[in-house]
């Protein structure tokens, strides 16, 4: 015969309380006295009681999981997605802290308008206690989809105006600005951008930044290239840019992927990098060290925010924080060799 686990009732009589009092403590009910809720603590170490959690949601009205969100309108998501380093860097960042608070993560895929439509009626019957989204695009109804089933939800990037989710997000701006500011003090003069698509949310910021600081210097004509975040993307923005200005001198990508195209179709050209074209990239990922030669680029602390992100989520879901809190992290420019 099994020998049965401790109990409440076991923890209850090594703390000297009732069985209800440790049920209100171990289940994470307010007003019970600091006093007894450590006498409570110290009972459960001894005794190595460990709540059942399905009895804990049943009081609690949680399950003790929270989804990570990763959801798109536009096509090829599956490339958009498993190919840039820094989805990667979002799930490592937000599961490292959860999975450090006993809190299990869930991961959706929202690829369509079904998709979306069943993970949302998936969260709103009560399958995670609240969700984590990063949209790929400015345009995304997920976010307001959840926010109108009642699940509690914080966003990777700015929420649409009046949505009211809580947010991580980047000074974009800045870190474009800094780009600019590092090729003009590198003497660069005839400069030029591979920008996002502008379904991506982060944007109309990376190149406002990179034309507002280029434009307190004194320049003003800045080709731009629209790409699509990859490698591929960079290599056609690079030849398009080197065809119709084969004098320019510095180039700054929207992210890193595109960086390194660009650095590959320079090198195939015979052009020099940095000595002919400076080049500098957005997020400090994976590629920007794999890049030859290494990338230098504007870092977006990715694991951090993440990390940020559930945490918010985490202390809405305690009553410790506002909702609509956000938290905005500033970016730092790390030089390496190709500008």
């Amino acid at each position: 015969m099994a020998k049965r686990g401790p109990t409440l009732e076991d923890v209850a009589r090594e703390a000297g309380v009732s069985r209800a009092t440790v049920s209100r403590v171990v289940n994470g009910v307010r007003n019970v006295d600091p006093e007894i809720q450590e006498a409570v603590r110290l009972a459960v170490e001894r005794t190595g009681y460990t709540p059942n959690q399905a009895a804990r949601s049943l009081v609690t009205r949680r399950t003790g999981a929270v989804a990570l969100v990763l959801s798109a309108t536009g096509d090829a998501f599956a490339a958009r997605v498993f190919a840039d380093p820094f989805f990667g860097r979002v799930v490592d960042g937000a599961l490292g802290f959860l999975r450090e608070r006993g809190v299990q993560p869930v991961l959706l895929v929202a690829e369509s308008e079904q998709a979306r439509r069943q993970a949302v009626e998936y969260l709103g019957q009560g399958a995670a206690d609240g969700a984590m989204v990063v949209s790929l695009d400015v345009d995304d109804p997920m976010p307001g989809m959840l926010v109108a089933a009642g699940v509690p939800t914080v966003l990777f990037g700015s929420p649409a105006a009046g949505l009211g989710t809580g947010c991580v997000d980047l000074d974009n701006e800045a870190g474009a600005r800094l780009a600019a500011r590092h090729l003009l003090a590198r003497g660069r003069r005839r400069l030029a951008t591979i920008a996002a698509p502008d379904s991506a949310p982060a944007a109309r910021q990376r190149l406002d930044g990179f034309r507002q600081a280029l434009a307190a210097a004194g320049v003003s004509d800045v080709p731009v290239v629209k790409g699509l975040f990859t490698v591929a993307s960079g290599r056609r923005a690079m030849a398009r840019l080197l065809r119709e200005r084969p004098a320019l001198d510095g180039v700054f990508a929207a992210n890193d992927l595109m960086a390194q195209g660009a650095c590959q179709y320079l090198r195939e050209q015979g052009v020099a990098v940095p000595g002919d074209v400076a080049v500098v990239g957005f997020d400090d990922s994976s590629a920007a060290t794999e890049c030859r030669p290494a990338l230098t680029t504007v870092r977006q602390p990715v694991e951090e925010m993440a990390a940020a992100m559930a945490r918010l989520l985490v202390e809405q879901l305690h009553d410790t924080t506002e909702a609509g809190a956000s938290v905005v992290f500033q970016p730092e420019l790390v030089v390496r060799e190709s500008a």
